[in-house]
């Protein structure tokens, strides 16, 4: 659409942001006329030093230059106006005016969209239980929202491509920047088949500190529900959950360990009406969505003899090492050892902490 270049160019004014260009656009009602005014005295609230200001910038911007640089990086987009844009994303306080996006964001069902959010430093309990979580909704329709950050954010998306799950990854930057640079492949994991990274901000926009908290209204803003999986009190985990509940959208908590800071403010929001999971049903039932999940058990593990399942069973609550599983299974410590090296190799069990096994699934 010719109308297209308006959206874009106004995305590229870094000085301004979404909910100013929703304002032009809602008052002139045509984003080629807002980008053109040259008198914006009528528009209530407006300031003149903010108009002056932006019809400074304004005038710097080729709306046809700015679409160009877009098309040359192979950035796809969706401009508010458009009939494909996410009617969730639309319908919240302050939509991104344009979502740049890389990969194939239309294989992903966005009537089925889970934001996954929590603290950029996570236990490893905490990466461990939602990865067990994710892992139940193996195979089915449902799309992990979340963002591409450090901690949690990484475990959601990693567990989603490993599970045969699409997922969605927001950033706080444009294209021209990976952060953390240490996702540079889950990046290209997503991009390449997985689902798609999306962005409110124009390639050249840095990730710079503010743009995170922005970031996190789209997250909860495409997701139909908000699962958190550890946060401080003072934490962009919190923030997001905020907005989760702004938005009318379902808010729920993996519970942790008391003991550790970054569940404060999980209890604080269970206490105040979250919805505890601590299972993938647990989700559904929230979300009400009729999905079929095949419930991973003892007797479908793969190739489990009996002696194998003894072990399992010895550690179906909590890690043992090796001394407690010989007293548990009465087996020879060498058939003990022969079995839990063929259960490590099978990928059901883990070694942790020296002697110390625990079961994965």
């Amino acid at each position: 659409m010719t109308s297209d270049k308006y959206w874009i160019a106004l995305s590229s004014i870094e000085e301004i942001d979404s909910r100013f260009i929703q304002r032009l656009y809602n008052y002139f009602g045509d984003i080629e006329k807002a980008f053109n005014a040259n008198d914006l005295s009528s528009i209530d609230g407006l300031s003149v030093k903010k108009a002056e200001k932006f019809l400074r910038l304004r005038d710097k911007v080729n709306p046809d230059n700015a679409l160009q640089k877009v098309a040359d990086k192979g950035i796809s987009y969706l401009t508010f106006d458009s009939e494909k844009y996410p009617y969730m994303l639309k319908n919240i306080d302050n939509p991104p005016s344009v979502l740049y996006y890389k990969g194939d964001l239309f294989s992903c069902n966005l009537e089925r969209t889970l934001a996954v959010v929590g603290s950029r430093r996570a236990t490893s309990y905490a990466k461990e239980a939602l990865s067990k979580i994710i892992s139940e909704l193996g195979g089915t329709d449902i799309c992990i929202v979340s963002g591409l950050a450090s901690g949690i954010d990484t475990t959601a998306h990693v567990s989603a491509v490993d599970n045969n799950l699409k997922t969605i990854g927001v950033i706080a930057s444009g294209f021209d920047f990976t952060y953390p640079a240490a996702n540079k492949e889950l990046y290209k994991k997503i991009e390449n088949g997985s689902g798609a990274v999306v962005t409110e901000y124009y390639p050249t926009f840095e990730p710079l500190k503010f743009r995170f908290p922005q970031r996190n209204r789209i997250v909860s803003g495409l997701s139909f529900g908000t699962l958190v999986a550890e946060a401080s009190l003072k934490s962009g985990a919190l923030i997001t959950s905020n907005l989760t509940l702004e938005q009318g959208r379902e808010l729920m908590c993996i519970p942790g360990l008391i003991t550790n800071p970054n569940t404060e403010g999980i209890y604080k929001l269970l206490k105040n009406g979250a919805t505890l999971v601590t299972c993938a049903d647990d989700i559904l039932e929230a979300l009400g969505w009729e999905v079929k999940i095949e419930q991973q058990t003892l007797f479908n593990l793969p190739d489990l003899n009996d002696d194998e399942k003894v072990i399992y069973e010895a550690l179906e609550i909590e890690e043992k090492g090796v001394d407690e599983l010989q007293a548990f299974t009465k087996l020879s410590i060498d058939n003990l050892l022969m079995y839990l090296t063929t259960m490590e190799l099978k990928g059901i069990i883990k070694q942790v902490d020296g002697d110390r096994y625990k079961k994965v699934y």
